[in-house]
Formats: C-alpha cells, sequence, structure tokens
C-alpha cells in the first residue's frame, strides 16, 4: 500500500486569476517551475533526476548544467518572454533546453518532431521564435533561414551541420552572470500547437500556474510519492509527456528515465533494471506488454502506478495486468491540452467496476456539462464538457478570435460530448469535433479531408476512425474520385509529404460514387463508420 499522503498540503482555496476567472487553487504551491525544480534540487541533491542515453544526472548536476545553459543564453540576449522552439526527441537537451529557458522567464516551444517543414515554418513564424535548438537528423525538415525572419540563433544536438552552432557551447562555463528573473504565475510557460479541426494549428498557452495544478493533481490523485521512478515513452513535445510525465516527476523529485520511442522490448528491460514505479501510457502500449510470451521474465514488482488515457482501456487487458501484476493500480485519466493535460483521474478502486468512465473531476477542476443552448444538464444527461480550473490554458498564442470561440465565462469547451452521473464518474460518449485518436495521438478528420482534398484526381472524401484493436484506431480515408485517375497508394503518398506520419491514413477506400449525404447535403460519416468497422 502507498503511504499515506498529508492531505494539509493540499488544501485549496477559490482565487481570481487571468482577469476575472474564479477557481479553487492549491494554497500550499511553488510559485513557477523553477522554484519547482529548485524545490527538487534542496529536497534531493544527490537523486537521480534523469537517465537518457546511457548518462545519469543527479538534481544538483541537473541544476548546475540549466545554469550554466540559462547564463548563456542570457549572454546570447534571450530574455523573459523570448520563445525559444526545440525541435528534439526525448533527450537531455530536451530536459536541460526546458529548464533554462523556464529559468530565464522565456516561453519553450516544444515542436513535434514528426511535423513537416509547413507545419514548421508555420509555428516557428506564429511565435515569431528567436531561438531553435533541433537534432541534427532532423534538419532536413527545417524552413530555409529566409523564410524565418524572426529567428536569431540556432542550436544544433548530434554534431554541426553548417546551420547550427553546437549545442554543446550553451554548456561550458561562461563568466556571465544569470540574471536574476521572477516568473509570475500567469507567466506562459510554453507553447504547445495542436491542430484544429479548420485551419492552421493553434498554439496554446501553458502558464507556470497551469502546470504547478496539473503536477499536484497527479501527485494527489495519484499518490505519487517522493523519488518516483518513471519512464518517458510518450513524446516530450505533447502535453502527456511534456507535463504528466517530465515536470510531474520533478514535482516528486523523482528519476525521468527517457526513451527515445516506445519499443516494448526496451520498454520492459528498462522497467525492470531501472525499478519503474509510475507511469502514463495508451493502452495499446499496456496490450504490447502483454503480448510479449516473456513478460513474465521481467521482474516489474516495483511498477505501483500505471496510468492511461488517450483510448478506452480493455477490459481483458486491465483483468489482464490485475492478475499478471496485482500490485499494479491501473488509474484512466483524461485531459487535452488546453487543459494541461488532467481534468479527471479515475481512483484505482473502481478502474475495474466503471471501466467506461474516465474517472473523477479532479480536485481544482470544475467540469459543466452543458447543452447547445450554454445551459447546464442534470446529471446522467449528455452534453458537452464545459472544463475550468487553473490548469486551463488562458488562450491560443496570438489568436484572440480562436480564444473567444473555445473559452468562454472562464471554461474552455471541449468539443466532446459527454455525462457525468450521480455518483461523479464522467463519460465521454462522442468527439464533437470528429477528432480520431491513433496510438494515443490525435487526428483530426477535417485537416485531413483538407489534404487529400488537394490531391489531383479527387473529387470529395471523409477521413474516419477504424476501431484497431492495438492503436485504438486507425485512419480510413474513403475517396471519391469522378474519373477514377487516383488510386490509394497515390493518396497516402501525397498524404506522407505533407503531414506528420501518423496522420497518413492507414486504409484507403477509393469509390466511383459520390460519398453518401443527407438532405442538407452533409456527408453521412456515420453511416462510413458503419462501413469500415464492419470491413
Amino acid at each position: 500500500m502507498p503511504a499515506r499522503q498529508d492531505l494539509s498540503r493540499f488544501a485549496t482555496r477559490y482565487e481570481r486569476h487571468y482577469g476575472n476567472r474564479l477557481f479553487r487553487c492549491y494554497v500550499h504551491r511553488p510559485a513557477s517551475i523553477p522554484v519547482m525544480l529548485e524545490q527538487a534540487i534542496a529536497a534531493a541533491p544527490d537523486a537521480e533526476a534523469l537517465v537518457a542515453a546511457g548518462k545519469r544526472y543527479s538534481y544538483a548536476e541537473l541544476g548546475s548544467a540549466v545554469e550554466r545553459m540559462g547564463a548563456n543564453l542570457a549572454a546570447l540576449g534571450v530574455q523573459a518572454g523570448d520563445r525559444v522552439a526545440m525541435l528534439l526527441g526525448n533527450s537531455a537537451e530536451f530536459v536541460l533546453t526546458l529548464f533554462a529557458a523556464l529559468r530565464l522567464g522565456a516561453i519553450a516551444v516544444p515542436l513535434n518532431t514528426r511535423e513537416q517543414r509547413s507545419g514548421l515554418a508555420y509555428a516557428l513564424n506564429h511565435c515569431t521564435a528567436s531561438v531553435l535548438v533541433y537534432e541534427r537528423g532532423l534538419a532536413d525538415r527545417l524552413p530555409a533561414p529566409e523564410v524565418l525572419p524572426n529567428l536569431r540563433h540556432s542550436f544544433v544536438v548530434g554534431g554541426e551541420d553548417g546551420r547550427g552552432r553546437p549545442f554543446e557551447t550553451l554548456l561550458e562555463p561562461t563568466a556571465a552572470a544569470l540574471p536574476p528573473v521572477t516568473v509570475q504565475e500567469e507567466d506562459v510557460a510554453a507553447i504547445l500547437y495542436t491542430s484544429g479541426t479548420t485551419g492552421q494549428p493553434k498554439g496554446v498557452m501553458l502558464t507556470h500556474l497551469g502546470v504547478v495544478h496539473s503536477a499536484m493533481h497527479f501527485e494527489q490523485a495519484m499518490g505519487l510519492q517522493r523519488g518516483e521512478r518513471v519512464i518517458l515513452t510518450v513524446p516530450a513535445s505533447h502535453v502527456t509527456g511534456l507535463v504528466a510525465i517530465l515536470l510531474t516527476t520533478v514535482r516528486v523529485a523523482g528519476c525521468n528515465i527517457l526513451m527515445r520511442s516506445f519499443a516494448v522490448d526496451e520498454f520492459l528491460r528498462l522497467a525492470a533494471a531501472e525499478r519503474l514505479t509510475y507511469t502514463v501510457m495508451v493502452p495499446a502500449m499496456y496490450n504490447l506488454c502483454l503480448l510479449r510470451a516473456d513478460f513474465d521474465a521481467y521482474d516489474l514488482s516495483a511498477w505501483r502506478i500505471g496510468a492511461y488515457g488517450g483510448a478506452p482501456m480493455p477490459v481483458a487487458t486491465i483483468a489482464r495486468l490485475r492478475e499478471k501484476l496485482p500490485g499494479l493500480r491501473l488509474m484512466n485519466a483524461y485531459g487535452a491540452t488546453e487543459t494541461t493535460s488532467p481534468t479527471t483521474v479515475m481512483p484505482a478502486e473502481y478502474t475495474e467496476l466503471y471501466p467506461d468512465s474516465i474517472g473523477k473531476v479532479l480536485p481544482c477542476a470544475d467540469v459543466r456539462i452543458m447543452n447547445d443552448r450554454g445551459q447546464e444538464v442534470p446529471p446522467g444527461e449528455v452534453g458537452e464538457l464545459w472544463i475550468a480550473g487553473p490548469m486551463v490554458a488562458p488562450g491560443y498564442w496570438n489568436d484572440p478570435e480562436a480564444s473567444e470561440k473555445s473559452f468562454v465565462a472562464g471554461y474552455w469547451r471541449s468539443g466532446d460530448a459527454g455525462s457525468i452521473d450521480a455518483d461523479g464518474f464522467v463519460r465521454i460518449h462522442d468527439r464533437i469535433k470528429d477528432m480520431i485518436i491513433r496510438g494515443g495521438y490525435n487526428v483530426y478528420s477535417a485537416e485531413l479531408e483538407n489534404v487529400i482534398y488537394n490531391c489531383p484526381g479527387v473529387t470529395e472524401c471523409a477521413v474516419v476512425g477504424q476501431p484497431d484493436p492495438v492503436l485504438g484506431e486507425k485512419i480510413h480515408a474513403i475517396v471519391y474520385s469522378a474519373d477514377g485517375s487516383v488510386d490509394a497508394a497515390r493518396i497516402r503518398s501525397f498524404c506522407a509529404e505533407r503531414v506528420a506520419d501518423y496522420k497518413v491514413p492507414d486504409f484507403v477506400t477509393i469509390r466511383l460514387e459520390p460519398l453518401p449525404r443527407n438532405a442538407n447535403g452533409k456527408i453521412l460519416k456515420a453511416q462510413l463508420r458503419a462501413q469500415v468497422a464492419g470491413d
């Protein structure tokens, strides 16, 4: 059994933030992410903080490296509010760049390493990034320098490439003093770009207030303890990797063990060797572990908490994990980039009783189920989830129109249709935004449809999710070609050149007749989903 928490540490009170938003906040909280790191260093200077590519950092060593890097960035003129973009996979360089930028009051902009050149150009210019740290292996994706007029400094990890200075120069000792910077709670800590159902991606502004509350939500709801050992299996550039794992682990002075990408054999080896205690993964990853014939050969007895989200966990998987790992507490979690990760968490004792629920609302969160007239509906009835709390983003970077549309009266309109029963269990019934979740990655059908429509020979198209036992869903594009001049291979190739690889359709059906539509001319996606589900 986990040690009993001192609940007085999680006392709450109502506060006003971001203008006139009123919500519950933790009373005893770090003032910012840099303060959260400082507290971990003070509490456990010699404890392992980071394991990456075979190198190990104690908290004292991590703090020293962050200070050197911050001083070198400051000497280049980087200051509070500047945007520091990061095209980096799960690596020590990602962690160091993140904390060095935040130490200066700058804003970190983690970029999806699967994004293509046009998407990177949009994000870098939209946030007017002045610094870019990137991996040499991803350099061919970078836009030409003349396309990035605001970029002043570039640093490359993994060897010189003629464009960026070596990353190592940022870690050299320097006589430059690290300027004192007081980071305010409501300051933006990071901008994460998330695709919308229409138009260009939106830059979600994550604040220090929001990140601190999310880390404390995970700490309280999951019973996290000092010194947790966590394997980061999902991208650090996504909100789950960044907040639910990386920064939450720092909150409890734990150790982040980084995987470049998930591979089941390597994960199980690391989990046993590093004495994994806690992680957050998508259900597909748990399934892949159980499929290993040698699963029982790994000593996973230290693994206490298995959080998951992004897709439902099959009941059979829950049962098998309970059988194989009786000490593992499985906990579903629901959130979004706009909520800085968690909104609900399922208490472990209810996971098997309510496998269709995403859990209960977290202590500082407020969830309302609203109808299309903006009125709250009674318990058990379905409506749209509106979410408020200190972890909810104040809006989208440089996009007041999108912010005004999505953030109403202090609530973020999730676009998810759900309900809350009389006992407080929350359920998601559908995705109003027509989003596909493929292996934990969000794929918006409208975004992909817009790409496919540009392929020569396409008359009309629709993108829907097709159920998959491992990934949760795969992507199925149904294309009507009036002249029959396009085939499935061409569609997939066309998409692969323009979108991240996980957005490329897994299946393409070419039709020689128009797609089904209702009387108002809207494509009947429900009918198409039923068709592909039966294929």
